[in-house]
């Protein structure tokens, strides 16, 4: 975004006295002032309400702990079979 320098402020100020005219710029002025004013206290009484109704939050969140996997018992291990091997296979003799 280009930044505005005393040179453009001049020609939107000149364009403006030009539109709207001498008499009903400082009312122009005025009414914008009001305006910023009030929007501003607006903003400022949103941000205070927010701030008083909102819980303090904790500076640093605990991350959850990892599941971890169920310690295998010997009971458990003997409870289920054993897993079958495959048998060595012996070529047949020629």
């Amino acid at each position: 975004m280009p930044n505005i320098g005393p040179a453009e402020l001049l020609v939107v100020l000149l364009v403006a006295l030009v539109v709207f005219g001498p008499r009903k710029l400082p009312e122009l002025g005025k009414s914008l002032g009001n305006g910023l004013r009030e929007f501003r206290k607006s903003t400022q009484g949103l941000r205070d309400e927010l701030n008083v109704t909102a819980p303090a939050q904790p500076a640093a969140t605990v991350a959850p702990a990892a599941v971890a996997a169920p310690a295998v018992t010997a009971q458990a291990m003997a409870a289920q079979p054993a897993p079958v091997q495959a048998a060595a296979v012996q070529p047949a003799p020629a």
